[in-house]
């Protein structure tokens, strides 16, 4: 029984009328990642407009079946399962990644740099006219500041850790695919966050409560953000762009909510969702990045898999700034932010008081 299914008139009039071209050009679609965050509310979307979807993911989610999503488990490194699961697609949004900060180079490597190679080989295999896939402004950062760059910057000469060094591969191989059967583009969406997030919001608040939230530098730094709205409606025009005109085959985008703010700022408004006192405590940025380099030593010499509470690329994260310009993506893909920070964080606001 399908329960919970979504609304088209659930979302933004710009949003429905995106969906709509988009069920012109398809009627069925595969969604790596499906079960995560962004995917599911690209997921929500869809099927909403009434095209078919087919979910790919490692576990189980009753969520998307109860929507009415097709849901296959598998692993994105096998590529006949993969390959066999998209079979009928006529555009894919491959969404799948291992994120984090911490972590063998293989798993890494395997799911997002193998898994996005099996994606662009069942897509030119299976004849599918389109792949619009899911990056991370990671792939440019190498510990510096970065103060309103656009696409141009280049990738990161060295990077981090292994998560932005595969997905620069991953990117590169997704665009180095893009030709006149097969369309291909990248979205660059930094620090998604909204209801349900499982990642930013929830270590901002239980690290608020046990008194380890601190704040890294002694400048206040701008970065960029994305409500978890905004960040799938771009991917839908970026959809709605590959299997029309296509002015974005071949390239990449930054995306955010075109609000850069300071990471405090952005933590206090988290903070504030549960009446939690802002965050005041600071830590040099030079100690933060000793002891990322100190634990991260400690962490492989004792073969640890868990996340140390500091890394390298985590106190350069936190220290240098991350804001971007993003008129590319307005201008090929038409989007413009549907949810400011502020409504962002009332609805954040609402779901959390209705969890408790």
């Amino acid at each position: 029984m399908i329960v919970n299914t979504p609304a088209l008139s659930d979302y933004h009039v710009d949003e429905k009328a995106a969906l709509q071209k988009l069920k012109h050009t398809v009627s069925k679609v595969f969604v790596t990642g499906a079960g995560g965050f962004l995917g599911f509310a690209i997921c929500q979307r869809l099927v909403a407009v009434g095209i078919e979807v087919v979910g790919f993911a490692r576990g189980d989610y009753p969520k998307l079946k109860n929507i009415g999503v097709n849901l296959v488990q598998g692993d994105i490194a096998n590529l006949p399962h993969l390959k066999h699961a998209m079979q009928g697609c006529d555009l894919v949004f491959h969404v799948a990644s291992k994120a984090g900060v911490w972590g063998s180079k293989q798993s890494y490597f395997s799911p997002n740099v193998d898994g996005a190679q099996n994606v662009i080989t069942a897509c030119q295999d299976l004849g599918i006219q389109a792949v619009v896939y899911t990056s991370t402004p990671s792939v440019t950062f190498a510990g510096v500041d970065e103060n309103g760059i656009n696409e141009q910057a280049p990738y990161a000469k060295h990077y981090l850790n292994y998560y932005g060094e595969s997905k620069a591969i991953a990117e590169k191989m997704m665009l180095e695919a893009n030709s006149a059967t097969l369309k291909t583009t990248a979205l660059r969406p930094h620090l998604i966050w909204g209801p349900s997030d499982p990642h930013l919001v929830p270590r901002v608040i239980e690290r608020a409560k046990a008194g380890r939230l601190k704040l890294v530098g002694r400048q206040d730094k701008l970065v960029d953000t994305i409500y978890v709205d905004n960040a799938a409606y771009a991917h839908i025009l970026a959809a709605v762009d590959l299997t029309s005109a296509a002015k974005s085959a071949g390239k990449a985008y930054f995306l955010s909510n075109d609000q850069p703010i300071t990471m405090a700022q952005m933590l206090n408004k988290i903070l504030a969702c549960v009446d939690l006192p802002p965050v005041s405590k600071r830590v040099p940025a030079g100690l933060a990045y000793g002891v990322g380099a100190l634990l991260e030593s400690v962490y492989l010499a004792l073969n640890k898999t868990e996340e140390p509470i500091m890394t390298k690329f985590v106190a350069k994260q936190l220290s240098t700034s991350h804001y971007f310009d993003i008129s590319a993506a307005k201008q090929d893909l038409g989007y413009q932010p549907l949810i400011s920070i502020d409504e962002g964080m009332q609805r954040l606001a609402d779901s959390l008081t209705s969890a408790l």
